[in-house]
């Protein structure tokens, strides 16, 4: 249901996270939403930050906002992306010394990926799940009532979270997994009623799944499929679907990245109406695909990574663009990040600054193609302190 980004012509929006000011040091401890913003350190800490994180996004000119995924604790390796829901749901207790994520990768000490690892603790379920206070709702609530520009609000794919998640309750993991998917598309649908303009879903995780050790089965990439398709199923809004190749601790689990090509006819079967691909990283090695597929889903690409501090200049973003024009309309061409810039690893000067290189290297595209331009307040010369000579 293409709503937000229908008359939008390369649209820019990064995909959620932007690191955490270093005043923003309170934490919701597995609390409610809500509970938590009775604490009036917290409150003013946290809609403080959504507001700088909204103006941060605004100074940069870009279309579609995020609240920087504020909501997550400043946990190692982004554990809070996992255990926001988690710690949320009916049915959970207690924790393990270790989770599902150790079998993604044969790690030993000496890497930092081995570090969080052992900071990953995972609980268990111990009885049907049932929905929690996850408060999506009011989550969005406080950042669109900030912003002028439609807000995007992103979580984790209900096929990802039993790797967090220890089953002691269900027959099978698949059945523990549609039990998630239902809680989820409860919470989406009240989220979508309240006037949420983009929704986004997180690694569904095909892609990783035809990399695995053990390699995913046409019947375990279907499911997957079906997995999200009950996520979203009767979500009345925009359904953006994200996947990228890793972003714990700003780290891809992939130097050389794999290819989409495995993943992409399975993820083209999605009921969403964005599917985002990590592009910067790889120097747009999977575009070629994009023309070989008929849909009439939107594409959005990164042009930025947040694996690599060096800020892309606009020119490289720019030839990135035109590059995927090549495969995919100019129509239905999103432009964002790779993945969210994390907590930790990026400092908020970088993540600002991708931002604004993301939305110039994108005029010069919309230039090129008569387009309007997007207004960059921060790079605007007039009030530099020193203006070059041709302002």
């Amino acid at each position: 249901m293409i709503r937000t980004t229908k008359d939008m012509t390369l649209p820019t929006a990064v995909v959620g996270s932007i690191p955490r000011p270093a005043w923003f040091r309170e934490s919701l401890h597995g609390r409610p939403f809500k509970v938590a913003l009775e604490d009036a350190t917290y409150r003013d800490q946290y809609l403080d930050t959504v507001s700088c994180n909204l103006r941060m996004q605004e100074m940069a000119g870009l279309d579609i906002y995020s609240d920087g995924d504020a909501r997550f604790d400043l946990d190692v390796g982004g554990r809070s992306w996992f255990l926001y829901p988690i710690e949320r749901l009916n049915g959970v207790q207690g924790f393990k010394d270790t989770s599902h994520w150790m079998d993604l990768a044969q790690l030993r000490p000496g890497h930092i990926l081995h570090e969080v690892q052992e900071a990953y603790q995972a609980p268990s379920v111990v009885q049907q799940l049932s929905r929690g206070p996850l408060h999506f709702t009011p989550i969005w609530k406080v950042a669109q009532r900030q912003a002028s520009k439609p807000v995007k609000l992103g979580t984790i794919s209900s096929a990802c979270l039993p790797m967090m998640l220890w089953n002691e309750h269900y027959p099978s993991d698949r059945e523990l997994t549609l039990d998630v998917a239902a809680i989820m598309n409860e919470e989406l649908k009240e989220l979508a009623a309240a006037g949420c303009p983009v929704i986004q879903i997180e690694e569904p995780p095909q892609h990783f799944a035809c990399y695995a050790s053990q390699p995913a089965t046409e019947k375990d990439l279907e499911f997957l499929t079906d997995v999200f398709n009950r996520e979203v199923d009767g979500v009345e809004t925009e359904i953006w679907a994200h996947t990228c190749w890793g972003n714990p601790n700003q780290q891809s689990f992939y130097w050389d990245k794999p290819s989409y090509e495995k993943a992409l006819p399975y993820l083209l079967q999605l009921n969403a109406d964005v599917l985002t691909f990590e592009c910067a990283s790889s120097d747009g090695q999977d575009l070629p695909l994009f023309g070989k597929y008929e849909t009439d889903k939107k594409i959005a690409i990164g042009v930025v990574t947040h694996t690599v501090t060096t800020v892309e200049s606009p020119d490289r973003v720019a030839d990135l663009i035109r590059r995927a024009l090549e495969y995919i309309p100019a129509d239905r061409l999103v432009i964002t990040t790779d993945c969210g810039f994390g907590r930790e690893g990026l400092s908020r000067r970088i993540a600002q600054y991708k931002m604004v290189s993301l939305v110039q290297g994108t005029n010069m595209v919309r230039r090129e193609l008569g387009l309007p331009e997007a207004y960059v307040p921060i790079a605007d010369p007039k009030f530099a302190f020193t203006p070059p000579p041709d302002a």
